[in-house]
């Protein structure tokens, strides 16, 4: 509930407020999906995730997820487990402050699991927002109101199956295909085409997922250019690192530049600011580490006159509706790209945003929006951390890797 004013006095922020974490509980699930997912880097067919659950004192329950993804995150299901479970239990559990103090804790005990610390900090946002009765992205100083465009990814394969891909999203009511591309531009020249034909008045974004060198990148680009097909950016086309290849093609083509992998926090995007490599930013929650990372990433964008774009991997319902919440928040987050709940099998859990003809739209209600998601529910084959007795936390049977350097 919000807290009252005192007589004559001015009600106080919600920003403002002290919380205090009563406790952090953690489950696994695993999730097939309808179709394999397929990038020029990995090959998906179910989706292992893990939710944190954060109940504040006052009895709210708010809950955040983070996916195994490790071939883009460095973060597998069991580390991003025991880094919850470890230090960001420890780190939460009965702390005491406001929601931009207890953020800063979870980032201080998570530096390196970005995947975890979302799922945490997720968790405590959804959980702040539901003791104040309010939908996250209205207290983040965002509106529910209104609708945001989404895309559809259609995947690595040949191209006849991603022009019957292509078909269905459009005949689903998108209007814009995120297509990812290989590393053979004769093949995915012959893959745009297809898509094309099927579905001849979408928009494209292309994912090229680090794929190319930047002389690549500029040959590659410019011919589609050339071909004048409907090109709304490329997405990071050189690799993570070379700031200085990204820049170079960014000053060499006319589509728009995004930069994805190369962008994990605020730093990172100064640096790439600094140096005119991207004309958008792709920001990811499991990149960031969380809700206040991600808008400190928008908030050095807007500050540059960039936009951005909200973005996930192959994350559950959890995730994606945290990210759109995030997207309604922020004057310089113009983009979407969620459309991973469109790929799993199970709906779970239900609410947060409906979705129609390509139009995202928030569902309101308090926090996330999302009905709770049972532990039992999709839950992981495999067993359960091993427990020392002496301990209350578990013993991880790997330690959290640390993310790729951006």
């Amino acid at each position: 509930m919000s807290i009252p004013p005192a007589d004559g006095a001015p009600a106080a922020r919600p920003d403002d407020a002290v919380l205090t974490v009563r406790a952090v509980r953690v489950h696994r699930h695993r999730a097939a999906l309808l179709r394999p997912f397929v990038t020029a880097a990995r090959r998906t067919e179910a989706v292992d995730y893990v939710v944190a659950e954060v109940e504040l004192d006052g009895g709210a329950v708010g809950q955040g997820s983070a996916a195994d993804a490790v071939a883009v995150t460095g973060q597998s299901a069991a580390s991003i487990t025991a880094a919850l479970d470890g230090p960001g239990r420890r780190a939460l559990t009965g702390a005491s402050g406001t929601i931009a103090e207890l953020s800063a804790r979870i980032s201080a005990a998570l530096p390196q699991a970005t995947s975890a610390a979302a799922a945490l900090e997720v968790a405590l946002h959804d959980a702040w927002a539901r003791g104040h009765d309010a939908p996250l992205a209205a207290l983040l100083g965002g509106s529910i109101a209104g609708a945001m465009e989404n895309d559809m990814t259609i995947s690595l394969e040949d191209p006849p199956a991603m022009a019957a891909r292509a078909r269905q999203a459009r005949a689903a009511g998108t209007r814009i295909l995120k297509v990812k591309l290989g590393r053979d531009i004769d093949e995915d020249r012959r893959r745009l085409h297809a898509v094309l034909e099927a579905a001849p008045d979408v928009r494209l974004r292309l994912d090229a997922n680090q794929g190319w060198s930047p002389a690549e990148a500029i040959r590659i680009i410019g011919g589609l250019e050339a071909e004048d097909l409907p090109l709304d950016l490329v997405e990071q086309p050189v690799p993570a690192a070379d700031v200085a290849g990204l820049a170079q093609v960014r000053a060499a083509v006319g589509v728009p530049i995004m930069a994805d992998e190369a962008v994990w926090s605020r730093e990172d995007a100064l640096r790439l600011i600094d140096a005119g490599a991207a004309d958008l930013l792709n920001i990811k929650l499991a990149k960031s580490g969380g809700i206040r990372p991600a808008l400190a990433i928008a908030d050095a964008a807007a500050e540059a006159g960039l936009t951005c774009m909200v973005g996930a991997m192959m994350e559950p319902r959890i995730s994606i509706t945290a990210a759109a919440h995030l997207a309604f928040s922020h004057r310089a987050i113009t983009l979407i790209d969620l459309d991973p709940p469109a790929w799993f099998a199970s709906p779970a859990p239900a609410g947060g945003y409906t979705e129609d003809g390509g139009m995202l739209r928030l569902l309101g209600g308090p926090g996330l929006g999302l009905d709770r998601l049972d532990a039992q529910v999709d839950p992981a084959t495999h067993a359960p951390a091993r427990h020392d007795p002496a301990r209350h936390d578990p013993v991880p049977s790997d330690p959290p890797p640390e993310h790729p350097a951006p």
